[in-house]
């Protein structure tokens, strides 16, 4: 389980990354609390954390309840590739909104495999 911490970690550490480039686009754009939106810069950095937030909550659970039933190994590797997801999603709505589908489809994909391979072990060990 050492490598789904490690990854569940990771995970928040980059949320956490995410919202400090945004508190630092707050100030560069000059967006000032509460506001949400203002420069087209700056609210594609918000979109990004936001996003990332909306699939962290999803990301986690799927983590550690694919981590009971599969190989610690290959469950934090789809974490990994979540993670790497991320970045390039984060990269990719920076420049360019209308090209963050790679980026998504390698963060929201893992979680789905994650989520089916919870329901699939639940199912083989009768816990469903």
């Amino acid at each position: 389980m050492m490598w789904i911490d490690l990854v569940a970690v990771l995970a928040v550490l980059q949320f956490i990354g995410f919202g400090m480039v945004v508190a630092s686009a707050r100030t560069q754009y000059k967006v000032h609390a509460p506001a949400t939106s203002g420069h087209p810069q700056f609210d594609r950095l918000y979109r990004v954390q936001m996003n990332t937030l909306e699939l962290l909550v999803c990301l986690l659970p799927a983590l550690y309840v694919a981590g009971r039933y599969w190989s610690p190994v290959w469950v934090a590797l789809a974490g990994a590739v979540y993670l790497v997801g991320r970045l390039v999603y984060w990269r990719a709505y920076a420049q360019n909104p209308a090209s963050r589908t790679l980026g998504f489809g390698l963060s929201i994909f893992p979680i789905i495999t994650l989520l089916i391979a919870a329901l699939a072990g639940m199912v083989m060990k009768g816990a469903v």
